[in-house]
């Protein structure tokens, strides 16, 4: 086809654009809000929404802040990781839940080696 793997995790277009690989994973974050939605997706009613800034894992800012719903009761402050894309609809199943990115877990130690 018109596509090849490059370093890096990116994909070369025929026509030369770029398009990021997809990769499926876990992303470290902090919750900084609450989102407050009356009007919303029938299938979001009773799903908390989150604001949450991605962090390094050496716990440094990183990337625009964004919007997730939280699967385990995570609160203000706390560490998390979430996953993305499909996967993130994973934890409501049966219920087909529309979201790109969920908190999956809450991060009690982070050792680096």
């Amino acid at each position: 086809g018109g596509r090849r793997q490059k370093a890096g995790g990116r994909k070369q277009e025929a026509g030369g654009r770029r398009q990021e690989a997809t990769k499926i994973g876990m992303f470290l974050g902090r919750v900084v809000g609450t989102v407050v939605a009356t009007v919303k997706d029938v299938a979001l009613k009773g799903q908390r929404l989150l604001v949450v800034q991605p962090v390094t894992p050496e716990l440094k800012e990183t990337g625009k802040r964004i919007v997730v719903l939280d699967a385990v009761g995570v609160g203000a402050g706390e560490l998390i990781y979430w996953c993305r894309g499909k996967e993130s609809s994973f934890p409501f199943l049966p219920e087909e839940v529309p979201t790109d990115n969920t908190i999956v877990g809450v991060v009690d130690e982070l050792h680096l080696c």
